[in-house]
């Protein structure tokens, strides 16, 4: 089944400018809508999925397809090699094993975006299962472990377009003499 809405989320529009030039990586991609943002900003983009119909309705210019199951097999370790990515976007998905890799796969200055379902989510539907739901600020302390500097981090309820519980973050992968420029959001963020 593919994702409900074709809109790119609120999040990855927000911080997509931020994601410096290189090869993004859409992970968990589903119909491509983030993909095809990014390809649009001038991207090379690789959109992964396990649902092959899900990454036929994602491939167009710039954007390369790669149909992987990620919870199994070694899939995700082959894919998610240090220093691969200007950015990544999770949204909608939750592997906590993938966390650390996530982190250490950003080329220094590279972008994370990761925005999914958090604890209290089963009061209004799917996913419901703790092991697809975060813990309170779970996706902080797994940025904080990575050392990583946040950008911004939000962890709570969200009303529209349909009530959810959520954790949303945007962090950069710091390297040694990285303009202090780049890691203050400006005002139109």
């Amino acid at each position: 089944m593919l994702h409900q809405s074709d809109a790119p989320s609120a999040w990855v529009q927000r911080f997509a400018a931020r994601i410096p030039s290189g090869r993004v990586l859409d992970l968990a991609c589903g119909s491509g809508r983030h993909a095809r943002l990014l390809a649009q900003a001038g991207h090379a983009v690789l959109a992964v999925d396990r649902n092959a119909e899900a990454l036929a309705a994602t491939a167009g210019p710039h954007i390369d397809t790669a149909c992987i199951d990620l919870e199994s097999g070694d899939g995700a370790a082959q894919l998610l090699q240090p220093d691969s990515f200007a950015g990544i976007i999770v949204i909608n998905y939750l592997h906590r094993p993938l966390l650390p890799m996530l982190f250490a796969s950003l080329v220094d200055g590279g972008v994370l975006i990761y925005e999914t379902f958090a604890q209290g989510n089963g009061a209004f539907g799917k996913p419901s299962s703790p092991a697809f739901l975060l813990q309170p600020g779970e996706l902080l302390a797994a940025a904080l472990a990575a050392q990583v500097h946040v950008l911004a981090f939000e962890d709570g309820y969200r009303a529209l377009p349909a009530p959810v519980m959520l954790q949303k973050l945007c962090a950069i992968k710091l390297c040694s003499g990285m303009p202090a420029e780049l890691l203050r959001l400006s005002e139109d963020m």
